[in-house]
């Protein structure tokens, strides 16, 4: 580069490069804006699904290797975001998040031409934007062998082998349903101030607690009825914050989450081995199976799981 150069405008080249930026830019603002998938995504996943490009997948080799002797074919690993502002409520904010991501995912899938989005990993990203997160879902698209593209992709949380051991059990994995609920509660009487009395249970906030949880898992079984017949509920996330209200009362906001793969298991099926439908109400990493957090998004942002 020369002195004077610096006072030159960019050459045709670099134009060119930023007009195909700006137009990148402007498709993937229009998508979002009108729920489809940005042209460049959709050429490419045209392209894995016809062979004309390399597939990839987020799968083990173990799990590859059930799939395909099960007729499944990977397609591409497909990924979707939603960066929320939570507006009036965290916890409506954080459903409504995960729901739009959820939407978007299943966008992809179907412009990959699945008939499924298995292993799919929940992260959160939760930098110093006020009042907003990112909710990303990441999984596999993977078509069957003689079945036709479909148009409502199942989507779902379980790594393929738990995948392929529901399907072997007549239990069909169909989508992933919601649940989230807060309350604020105000301790006009100063009831919950136990400090002196020893080992006693603080009934009001055990009465708000198991309330917020109960509502919570009211709406995840009212978002997953049109799903399928139950639900496989592993990621759950509890929070309870003390204040300061009007008066100087205490004041308290307790909320909860939980989200569930939905499930859809024919009436008279003998599932085998004694395999129980179970709703994990651990906050932690599940003391249910192992110890990996595939579900925990809340919990994994410090180290990726199999990603």
């Amino acid at each position: 580069m020369r002195i004077f150069d610096i006072f030159k405008g960019p050459d045709a080249e670099t134009l060119a490069r930023r007009a195909a930026h700006d137009e990148r830019v402007a498709d993937i603002q229009a998508s979002l804006r009108t729920g489809g998938v940005p042209t460049a995504i959709k050429t490419r996943l045209e392209g894995a699904r016809s062979g004309k490009l390399p597939w990839m997948a987020t799968l083990t080799p173990a799990e590859f290797m059930i799939a395909r002797s099960h007729g499944w074919k990977p397609i591409a690993a497909i990924s979707a975001t939603c960066w929320l502002h939570y507006g009036w409520s965290w916890t409506n904010g954080h459903a409504e998040g995960w729901s739009m991501a959820l939407r978007r995912l299943r966008d992809e899938a179907r412009a990959a031409g699945a008939n499924a989005v298995l292993d799919v990993k929940m992260r959160t990203i939760p930098l110093g934007v006020e009042n907003s997160m990112d909710f990303t879902l990441v999984g596999t698209a993977v078509y069957v062998e003689g079945l036709p593209p479909s148009n409502d992709p199942i989507i779902a949380t379980v790594p393929a082998l738990e995948f392929v051991k529901l399907l072997e059990a007549d239990v069909v994995p169909t989508g992933i349903a919601i649940g989230a609920y807060y309350e604020w509660m105000t301790d006009w009487l100063n009831n919950t101030n136990l400090t002196w009395m020893g080992n006693i249970e603080s009934e009001r906030l055990s009465r708000l607690w198991e309330h917020v949880r109960q509502q919570a898992h009211q709406n995840l079984r009212a978002n997953a009825r049109a799903q399928g017949n139950g639900v496989l509920a592993h990621l759950n996330f509890s929070e309870m914050f003390e204040g300061e209200g009007q008066g100087k009362q205490k004041q308290y906001l307790a909320r909860h989450i939980v989200v569930a793969t939905t499930v859809d298991a024919r009436l008279g099926t003998t599932i085998p081995h004694q395999v129980r439908m179970v709703v994990d109400m651990h906050a932690g990493g599940t003391p249910l199976v192992g110890t990996a957090q595939h579900h925990q998004s809340y919990k994994s942002n410090e180290s990726e799981g199999a990603i």
